[in-house]
């Protein structure tokens, strides 16, 4: 990438308020691949000010206009895969085949399922003698993160475009580049000026900047839970909605019938994919007292054969993480679990044999873990496995259960029904049986700590928009 120092505000690309500049790093050379500007508090005010404006007619298209705009978007993101792949890859580290084949088409995905949503979708309807309208909620302000960037870019910003929102996005600065390209094929779409803002900057800059706007009618976050808290405090003053996909510290159960030689070393490269950074990976691992060793030993074979290395070489299957900053955050949980007890199997501190730049983690695997120790509580965001062991199947669901935590569960056994049993008392948003995929047409979203508020599918179109009741619309 070249320097990209300029915002998109109302349809152009213009220049910052401000001076500042930010250096860009490639995670795999630690060296810089080009500056994004850095906005301030101006820049924000132009750009919800753009939005703003731009709401009054855009709220009043038909949904046949959005359906077309819609469609116009997904035609022009498939010629830009490759380019959004590439980028992907060099800001943040994922291998280029991961970039190229989950990362870049997982934005265009949630354009597509938004489509079919919409087309489906009634935001009129009878109750009695009144009658309910859907409406956009209004101005929306996005902050998105840098491990799975253009997928949380495209949820939020597909919905909203669908129900007749305006909106200002700012992306992690440390994952910008994917953010621009997006923002390009809005341009060529013929998204209307002022629809779609984008403003590089940071948290507390832009973020807060964004999230206390009174034109600003709704926040929607992914990121942190310690972020998430600040965007809700910024927000409370005007009493605008907030949506909050936050941590997670996800449970994998594995239930005494379930085939230990499969599923342990599926969801072992399944926790790695992305080098561990994803907010629903399955990095706390249950599974039956008296099989630890058993399932230490799959673990550790299985994470033997993940290839850390070049993001562009073609048997790389995880690169590095994406930052210094969370390398080192890594590297001292690592140690933390070594100096609190838990059993190192593989992996551990430092980086990979033959690694002596960029920021490679090693995969890594803790068995005897005890759901206390801080690897257990604490989400660690990198390629690191917590065997913990349980009594029973109570044991497990209340050890699942025991954490601030409620994105993502995991569920496998051989029998089907028992699966769905153990399933629906997870206090969790989502529960993947059997080794299940994420599903674009299933709400996205967490209990307690990891956020409120649903993504993707109709739950996430529905995140939009405001309910209307007009009374007697229908009287005699």
């Amino acid at each position: 990438m070249t320097d990209q120092l300029k915002f998109y505000i109302d349809g152009k690309w213009v220049d910052p308020a401000g001076k500042g500049t930010l250096d860009v790093i490639n995670p795999a050379t630690e060296e810089s691949i080009g500056k994004i500007a850095m906005g301030n508090a101006e820049d924000v005010n132009r750009a919800v000010a753009a939005a703003k404006k731009a709401f009054e007619t855009f709220s009043r298209t038909t949904k046949a206009e959005r359906i077309a705009l819609l469609e116009r978007i997904i035609e022009v993101y498939k010629k830009y895969l490759p380019e959004l792949g590439r980028t992907i890859s060099e800001e943040m580290g994922a291998p280029l085949k991961l970039a190229g084949a989950a990362q870049a088409p997982s934005g265009l995905g949630h354009f597509m399922t938004t489509l079919d949503v919409l087309k489906k979708y009634e935001f009129e309807e009878d109750i009695g003698t009144s009658h309910i309208i859907r409406e956009p909620v209004g101005v929306c302000g996005f902050i998105t993160p840098w491990n799975w960037p253009i997928n949380q870019i495209a949820c939020k910003v597909a919905p909203a475009l669908a129900v007749g929102c305006t909106m200002v996005l700012k992306p992690s600065e440390v994952a910008p580049f994917n953010a621009i390209v997006f923002t390009k094929i809005l341009d060529e779409a013929g998204v209307p000026p002022g629809v779609f803002n984008l403003i590089n900057g940071d948290g507390p800059t832009v973020g807060s900047a964004l999230s206390s706007h009174p034109d600003v009618d709704m926040m929607s976050f992914t990121g942190s839970t310690r972020a998430g808290i600040e965007v809700a405090k910024n927000a409370a003053a005007t009493v605008k909605r907030v949506a909050q996909e936050l941590g997670g510290k996800s449970a994998n159960i594995i239930l005494d019938d379930a085939a230990f030689p499969q599923v342990v070393a599926r969801d072992m490269f399944g926790m790695c994919m992305n080098s561990g950074q994803s907010c629903n990976a399955p990095t706390r691992m249950l599974v039956p007292k008296s099989r630890m060793d058993e399932a230490a030993a799959i673990a550790k074979a299985a994470a033997a054969q993940i290839k850390v290395g070049d993001p562009k070489a073609d048997d790389t299957v995880i690169g590095p993480v994406v930052s210094g900053v969370q390398f080192e955050k890594i590297q001292k949980l690592i140690q933390k679990g070594i100096d609190e007890g838990a059993k190192l199997e593989i992996g551990g501190v430092g980086r990979p044999d033959g690694l002596n730049r960029g920021y490679y983690v090693k995969p890594t695997v803790f068995s005897h873990v005890t759901n206390d120790m801080t690897i257990a509580r604490e989400e660690i965001f990198g390629p690191v496995l917590s065997l913990i062991g349980y009594e029973d199947e109570e044991d497990a669901i209340r050890m699942a259960n025991d954490t601030v935590y409620g994105l993502s569960g995991y569920v496998s056994s051989g029998d089907p029904e028992r699966a769905k049993r153990v399933a629906r008392r997870l206090r969790t948003g989502n529960v993947h049986l059997n080794g299940a995929p994420v599903d674009n047409k299933a709400p996205f979203g967490g209990y307690k700590q990891s956020g409120n508020g649903r993504e993707w599918g109709i739950y996430g179109l529905e995140e939009f928009l405001e309910v209307k009741a007009i009374m007697g619309y229908n009287a005699a």
